[in-house]
């Protein structure tokens, strides 16, 4: 549901960016702005500023930015909507009820009472684990290393065996048998008739991004099958798109997640400080999970087990990152078998290290190859060199796959030209992939005519927002229509709206757009740096040429345009006659 504008606008407004963003970062005021630690990045020195004036951030870092509303969805790993409700809760201000049909009101009515009565069953878990009747499950979890600290993060509670007490207790409560039934709390059998479906295990509640109990898991005391026991899917739990672990992760600002395979390993990573892990739900990693996980960063660490299972766990998982765009490491846990074993034996700076060390995840599954060929047997050498080749034609970047070639050349004593042979005549027989030729030398990073006429651009978006009393002095000569890059053509059509109506704020501009690349670029245009000028001379000059700079652009734009566009030539009349006029006149400041 998108609100309407004016909503969006006044809840921005009650919210001033500097009182917000100050609840999670540490700032300092110098001169109109304030500075912090980029929230976003690590880094040392602040380049994180906040500016109360126009009501947006931007690290002049890592180049996050934005207004309030952007800065929530960032911080938080929240949709548009999300981060609007947290602030309109927070400024009073009602947001209207959305419209359902009758089925769907049914339906999240359903929705809304499973949730309520895994809430319940979760609390009764919780203290159940406190009682005298939980201390099994109690001492079971202080052998385990946990604090009390971190069985209360997690929720961390019991079922005892007695059977129906778990159904007992809900009943009491007023919920249905159906309604136990249908959120997977209660099973059937011929013996026992209806009963609990968790008993003699401790319990893990398995909750969404948003802290709401979605599921369970159970790990048995004793020797009993199943060792783990995992809720079944319902309405509101989907197993193969939800992560143990992922409602506390979502805040880690690491830029990374770890992937783990077990309940009990992230819980002692984030115990041990690495609040950045996750598991999968008792399932093989799925391409919704990795969808989920794309959210909140672009990198993710295997920590699975090191035996055989976890090392065939971890190639599929590689695969399926892969696909989503995300890159993929390993982190060995040798001697050890998981993370949890790891940080008991090790502690957490040796746990840190091996994330420093992870393998990267092509080169790992190299490894697990080389294992079936014999090194020193030249036919079976030659074709585990074969089976490379084929595997970096799964590079559809041609520079990607060119420096991978690189790499592996010199990590397996391969000739380079040997191994883009080999690529090339394998790429040739297969049509995979455009045979890689050697790169020729280029001249890097030198700057584009594009480049130069968005910089003109960008200053005078900067500049206008900034002093917003000079746009008198020049809307004679410029519109909306001479910026041709077209986001900075939409900026400059409610930058100039704004400042004709007197009520123009650049943190609203923001607002406009939903898509989170585009509120970063919307943030820099805003943000661009202004040369220093001292004299009213200095200034006056700048402004003119910066001016002339995006009035001849635009009239350059436009006339390669009019063979086929009416409007362009209708811009290019008009625009000459302003270009002419505008190079002769004096603005004043």
């Amino acid at each position: 549901m998108r609100y309407p504008e004016e909503l969006i606008e006044e809840i921005r407004t009650k919210n001033d960016i500097v009182e917000v963003i100050s609840g999670y970062v540490r700032m300092q005021k110098k001169g109109s702005s304030y500075f912090g630690l980029c929230p976003f990045h690590n880094e040392k020195s602040p380049s994180f500023s906040v500016s109360p004036g126009k009501q947006m951030y931007y690290c002049f870092g890592c180049g996050a930015g934005g207004n309030v509303i952007t800065f929530l969805m960032e911080y938080e790993n929240a949709t548009f909507q999300e981060a609007l409700k947290m602030l309109a809760d927070r400024a009073g201000v009602a947001l209207p009820e959305v419209e359902y049909s009758e089925e769907m009101r049914r339906r999240e009515s359903r929705r809304a009472k499973l949730l309520e009565v895994n809430k319940q069953a979760a609390k009764y878990y919780y203290y159940l684990l406190r009682s005298p009747k939980g201390q099994t499950g109690y001492r079971y979890l202080l052998g385990r290393e946990l604090t009390d600290e971190t069985m209360k993060k997690f929720g961390l509670g019991y079922a005892d065996g007695a059977g129906s007490d778990l159904t007992a207790y809900l009943r009491s409560k007023g919920y249905a048998d159906d309604l136990i039934t249908e959120a997977g709390l209660t099973g059937f059998d011929e013996k026992r008739g209806v009963h609990d479906k968790f008993w003699n295990r401790v319990m893990f509640p398995i909750q969404d991004g948003n802290h709401r109990v979605i599921g369970f898991g159970g790990r048995v005391m004793g020797d009993a099958k199943p060792k783990y026991l995992n809720s079944p899917e319902t309405t509101i739990f989907d197993k193969s798109r939800n992560l143990y672990g992922l409602n506390f992760a979502r805040t880690s600002r690491t830029g990374n997640l770890i992937l783990c395979e077990g309940y009990m390993d992230v819980i002692a990573l984030h115990q041990a400080g690495f609040g950045q892990a996750v598991a999968s739900l008792g399932t093989a990693f799925t391409a919704g999970q990795a969808g989920l996980v794309k959210r909140f960063g672009e990198e993710v660490l295997l920590a699975y087990d090191s035996d055989g299972a976890g090392t065939n766990a971890a190639l599929r998982a590689l695969g399926i990152l892969k696909e989503a765009g995300l890159r993929g490491r390993v982190i060995n846990m040798k001697p050890y078998k998981d993370p949890d074993e790891f940080i008991k034996n090790l502690g957490a700076d040796a746990f840190q290290e091996r994330i420093d060390q992870a393998q990267n995840g092509f080169f790992f599954e190299l490894e697990v190859l080389e294992r079936d060929y014999r090194m020193e047997d030249p036919e079976s050498k030659t074709a585990f060199h074969r089976e490379i080749a084929k595997k970096l034609c799964g590079f559809e970047e041609e520079v990607e796959r060119e420096n991978y070639i690189e790499s592996v050349a010199e990590r397996y004593h391969i000739g380079y030209e040997n191994l883009r042979k080999l690529v090339n005549g394998y790429a040739a027989r297969t049509g995979l992939v455009k045979p890689v030729e050697r790169p020729k030398s280029t001249t890097a990073g030198k700057p584009t005519p594009e480049d130069h006429i968005r910089k003109s651009q960008r200053i005078l978006l900067t500049w206008l927002s900034e002093e917003p009393e000079i746009y008198p002095k020049i809307k004679a000569y410029i519109s909306a229509a001479d910026f041709t890059q077209e986001l900075y053509r939409q900026v400059a059509d409610k930058l100039f709206d704004g400042l004709e109506q007197g009520s123009f704020s650049p943190a609203s501009v923001v607002s406009a757009f939903e898509e989170e690349e585009e509120q970063r670029e919307v943030a820099a245009i805003f943000n661009t740096k202004l040369e220093r000028l001292d004299t009213k001379q200095e200034r006056e000059k700048a402004l003119h040429d910066v001016v002339v700079s995006v009035k001849n652009n635009s009239f350059n734009y436009y006339s390669a345009r009019t063979g086929a566009d009416m409007e362009a030539l209708n811009q290019v009349i008009s625009g000459k006659k302003a270009l002419e006029e505008l190079r002769k006149t004096h603005i004043s400041l």
